[in-house]
């Protein structure tokens, strides 16, 4: 199987009535961020919110483009790393917005990945009660996921993205050339989220994985970028479609979470540090679900090993001997699962498995099963 080529940028729309907005995805898009900008909010100034990398690469291009369509702009650039999700940056950016004198009408862009479109988009949330934004992401993770939806949040030392908002961004410009400059670990790191969108809800997307993944990882300016392309758009149309029919997460939209609930309890272990990426914990979070729905003989084992073969392939952890250093125990790890946003009445919500391309939210998971599960995956050597 083989991606379709393109030669304009794919459109997916997020339909939400009078709050939609789209996804605009393709190679080169940074040079029509302004012209696109300038045409939703006609004389608005704009607020620019990075981190020190994307600062480095993209900032003066961003910079560029809005100053080309008369966009008066300001700019804020904060630490990398998911340590930058704290009430600390929170309000360190909330008042550069309010000194940049940002008004209703005017906007804020979050220029970066995940950690950037959560942090900044929640800062908008809550400045004057409430400003429009624009993600512009520069990771796979947040073209393909945390870009879209309006979910935006800080992490509590309780746990990860635990304070936060429902606030939808205006316009999402999804530039494919930004991925060039992103570090293999953080690349492999984000397609797991991709990997995500197929094992929760389409068998026939995970069979194109299987045979295409490489050209993914490929991407750039050869053949291959219509395979990144292709893999980008299939992922925001998934989401976009349950976003439009559950934006507040009370039932579908809970599949999202495929892989985090293992995952969140193992990122929240280590610090939320770069010992463990993001999208690393969702990959040793959706193998871990795999095998436990195969332990409750909700999915035959040979098509959990399938899902779980195709992470390892890519150079994914699957299990937790795969996280270098000294592992959690399993109390820690079963507390932060009981701290977990999806818990409900105390009982922990599990994303779980019939098969490949057929999850489902399971609200009846015993502790007891999910303590002996973990424990014995924690043992393996």
């Amino acid at each position: 199987m083989t991606a379709p080529l393109r030669a304009d940028p794919a459109t997916v729309k997020v339909a939400l009535g009078d709050r939609s907005y789209d996804i605009v995805i393709g190679r080169g898009l940074i040079a029509s961020l302004g012209a696109r900008v300038a045409a939703l909010r006609p004389r608005a100034k704009a607020a620019i919110v990075t981190d020190e990398n994307v600062a480095r690469h993209h900032l003066a291009a961003v910079e560029a483009a809005l100053a080309g369509a008369g966009v008066a702009t300001s700019r804020m650039i904060v630490p990398p790393g998911e340590g930058s999700k704290s009430f600390r940056t929170f309000e360190q950016i909330c008042e550069a917005i309010i000194s940049a004198r940002i008004e209703r009408g005017d906007l804020v862009i979050a220029l970066g990945g995940g950690v950037i479109g959560d942090l900044v988009g929640f800062a908008a949330s809550a400045v004057r009660r409430g400003l429009d934004y624009v993600q512009v992401p520069t990771t796979l993770l947040a073209q393909v996921d945390s870009s879209v939806g309006g979910k935006t949040a800080i992490n509590s030392a309780h746990g990860k993205n635990l304070i936060g908002a429902f606030h939808q961004p205006i316009l999402v410009v999804a530039d494919t050339a930004l991925l060039d400059t992103l570090p293999a670990r953080e690349f492999r790191a984000g397609y797991a989220e991709v990997a995500k969108y197929a094992l929760l809800g389409d068998a026939a997307f995970f069979s194109w994985l299987e045979a295409n993944w490489s050209d993914v990882f490929a991407g750039g300016k050869t053949s291959a970028g219509a395979a990144r392309e292709h893999a980008i758009a299939v992922s925001c149309r998934a989401k976009a479609a349950i976003v439009a029919r559950d934006e507040r997460e009370t039932g579908e939209r809970q599949l999202l979470n495929l892989g985090h609930t293992f995952g969140h309890a193992f990122e929240a272990a280590y610090g939320f540090s770069d010992r463990l990426l993001h999208g690393e914990a969702v990959a040793a979070g959706m193998a871990l679900a795999f095998g436990f729905s195969a332990r409750l003989r909700l999915i035959p084992a040979a098509e959990a090993e399938r899902a779980i073969r195709h992470l390892a392939a890519v150079g994914l952890p699957t299990a937790p001997k795969d996280i270098s250093g000294q592992l959690p125990g399993v109390d820690r790890l079963m507390d932060l699962i009981a701290q977990d946003k999806k818990v409900k009445r105390g009982m922990p919500t599990f994303i779980l498995v019939r098969g490949i391309g057929e999850a489902f939210v399971e609200d009846g998971v015993d502790r007891a099963d999910v303590r002996s599960f973990l424990s014995e995956k924690l043992a393996e050597k």
